[in-house]
């Protein structure tokens, strides 16, 4: 049935998971009394990608949305990231050289449960006074620059007109106003995919068992593993190891279609995930007695895309509406707080009469850069040496040194305005884009040359690279400064060899064979 009527609000979001939700609480926040609607398509959220927080997001959450209690209190303090290697010569957990912190991290980040996480963002929400329409799906939307936005939501039986002058796009991998609009564009420079499931019966990475199977192993970290983001990786990809309160264990693989062809005989997809995971001897250890979720198990091909435009007067998109990268280094979440933050300023300038025009203009060019300048700087063909232990302890050092001393520090020092200007938008940080573009680009080519020689892993087997960690203090610099010093040596040891290569021509991808239909992870539409 079509109501004849129609309802009027100031701002309708599209999607009330997190980054939904997180935008539409911004919003009230900063306008008390908006007449502002959430539409959302599930009757209840389930689980999905996107479990780990990095410094940048956990800040969003705690200091903005004000959830550090209920974070404290309903899920697990992530202890930063761990990484495993091995070679042919590795043959248990004690011999793969191991990539990691010493001790306890010092700035707060988690590890989520997304099913309860984002109920609670949108139970916060509508406590706030945001209005919820659930289960509701959007049929249609009609944009009207500087005018009213028109939509059809359909909601029980009834399909109801609603006018807004805004409309925030936060459908997630959907995209919809970007697929709609034909702004949606595929990274085919980097062609990732997935797969993922939750298991019970994984290994606790602290247990007695473990400790006393290899003492040596246990005592050579002070800090707790079982509750970092542990990464087993390979030639070409890698695998998350992402626990959640309550014991379930949330394990996937990434990789390079370029690099790894995805095994299609073994089984179900499940099947096929647990066995290729134990030919790497940390998985075959620490998988040995768990067991997958049948109706747990994911797979999504074509991972990074981007829109080709954010924000117009009277729409915004934000989170993985507006585009993805890659979840290596769990950067989505930040993303969400760079693209909320910004739409909630946005749509309250224009609700205070300022003009717009050139806010916008600057919010796409922002976004578009920061967006492009992430990836040249830090993924583009950076599988081609994920699974080298002393190249990717290198980038690690780098990435994270870099991370902290220009993107997590300054929330610190300035507060929330910082979340207004996104990574690399700005033209102090474009040094720091072209020397981390450069390390990456040397990595990647280092690890070609290694390949091509039939060099490749051959330090991965019985190293401990065990870092003290950062703390937003003056031994940051310190430490990005012995990486670079590190990263010099290397060249003159062995990156000389490849300073006069030229970068090898683009390649076309294969993608993989489509999975059986119950396999298959289709992008959610609204």
């Amino acid at each position: 049935m079509t109501s004849d009527t129609f309802s009027t609000y100031d701002v309708v979001v599209i999607g009330g998971a997190l980054s939904g939700a997180a935008t539409a609480t911004l919003l009230l926040q900063q306008n008390p009394g908006l007449r502002l609607l959430i539409v959302e398509k599930s009757p209840q959220f389930t689980r999905r990608v996107g479990e780990a927080t990095v410094e940048v997001s956990a800040y969003f959450m705690g200091r903005l949305l004000g959830l550090t209690q209920y974070l404290n209190e309903n899920h697990l303090v992530k202890q930063g990231l761990r990484f495993w290697f091995k070679n042919d010569e590795t043959e248990s957990l004690a011999d793969a050289s191991e990539l990691g912190g010493r001790y306890q991290v010092r700035l707060p980040s988690y590890q989520l449960d997304r099913a309860t996480f984002d109920e609670e963002v949108l139970r916060r929400a509508c406590a706030a006074g945001a209005k919820l329409l659930r289960p509701a799906t959007i049929t249609k939307v009609e944009l009207c620059a500087g005018g009213e936005q028109m939509l059809m939501v359909r909601h029980g039986e009834t399909t109801e007109t609603i006018r807004s002058r805004w409309v925030v796009d936060a459908s997630g991998v959907a995209a919809m106003l970007a697929r709609k609009q034909g702004w949606w564009r595929q990274n085919t420079e980097h062609p990732t995919a997935s797969v993922w499931a939750r298991w019970k019966g994984v290994k606790d990475w602290d247990s007695r068992e473990l400790a006393e199977k290899f003492p040596d192993w246990d005592s050579a970290v002070h800090s707790i593993r079982g509750t970092a983001t542990n990464h087993v990786v390979g030639d070409g990809w890698w695998s998350w190891w992402i626990p959640l309160k309550g014991g379930d264990v949330s394990v996937g693989v990434v990789f390079d279609q370029r690099l790894l062809d995805w095994p299609q005989d073994g089984g179900k997809l499940g099947e096929r995930l647990k066995s290729f995971l134990m030919k790497h001897p940390v998985g075959r250890e620490m998988l040995a007695d768990a067991v997958f979720e049948e109706s747990d198990v994911h797979w999504r091909r074509n991972l990074a895309y981007c829109s080709t435009t954010f924000a117009g007067d009277g729409f915004a998109l934000v989170g993985d509406a507006a585009g993805f990268l890659d979840p290596f280094y769990s950067p989505g979440m930040d993303w969400i707080a760079f693209t909320a933050s910004t739409t909630a300023e946005l749509i309250t300038a224009q609700r205070r009469g300022e003009a717009i025009t050139e806010r916008i203009e600057k919010h796409n060019r922002d976004f578009t850069v920061s967006y492009h300048s992430w990836f040249n700087a830090v993924y583009k063909d950076k599988y081609e040496y994920l699974g080298e232990c002393d190249l990717m302890s290198l980038a690690l050092r780098l990435d994270l040194g870099l991370y902290y001393l220009g993107i997590v520090s300054q929330p610190f020092k300035v507060g929330p305005k910082a979340l207004l200007t996104p990574p690399f938008s700005v033209p102090p940080s474009r040094p720091i884009f072209h020397l981390m573009r450069t390390y990456n680009r040397r990595f990647a080519t280092i690890a070609r040359h290694r390949r091509a020689t039939d060099r490749l892993g051959k330090t991965n087997r019985g190293r401990r690279i065990l870092i003290p960690g950062f703390t937003l203090s003056r031994g940051d610099s310190t430490r990005v400064l012995a990486a670079l010093s590190s990263w010099f040596w290397l060249e003159l040891t062995e990156g000389w060899r490849t300073w006069w290569q030229r970068p090898p021509a683009a390649a076309a991808t294969a993608a993989p064979a489509e999975p059986a239909a119950e396999e298959s992870m289709v992008a959610e539409r609204f």
